[in-house]
């Protein structure tokens, strides 16, 4: 009898210690989606102009590699903004529109 009651006694520690924890994972993990889509917006913002200057001088013809990593990082810098920003109001889309 007294195995039984260690066992339950130990289950509603388990218990409480997984509520515990997934809340403030939940905290840490929003905080974390924050830093993610402020720093998808920097890289956006830092590859744009440097794409745009690169265009408005004409050096793009000649930096080719240059203007198209800088171009690639533009369009992942924006995917992870709107990825994210999409996890952070809680938007699941599933199905032919997901």
């Amino acid at each position: 009898m007294t195995e039984q009651g260690s066992t339950v006694s130990h289950l509603s520690v388990a218990v409480t210690t997984t509520a515990m924890t997934s809340s403030a994972s939940r905290g840490m993990e929003f905080y974390f989606q924050i830093a993610v889509v402020m720093i998808g917006v920097v890289g956006a913002a830092a590859n744009g102009l440097i794409l745009y200057a690169l265009v408005a001088s004409t050096e793009h013809k000649k930096h080719v590699l240059i203007a198209n990593q800088n171009l690639l990082d533009l369009v992942t810098c924006l995917f992870l903004v709107v990825v994210y920003s999409l996890k952070l109001c809680n938007i699941y889309l599933a199905g032919s529109a997901g």
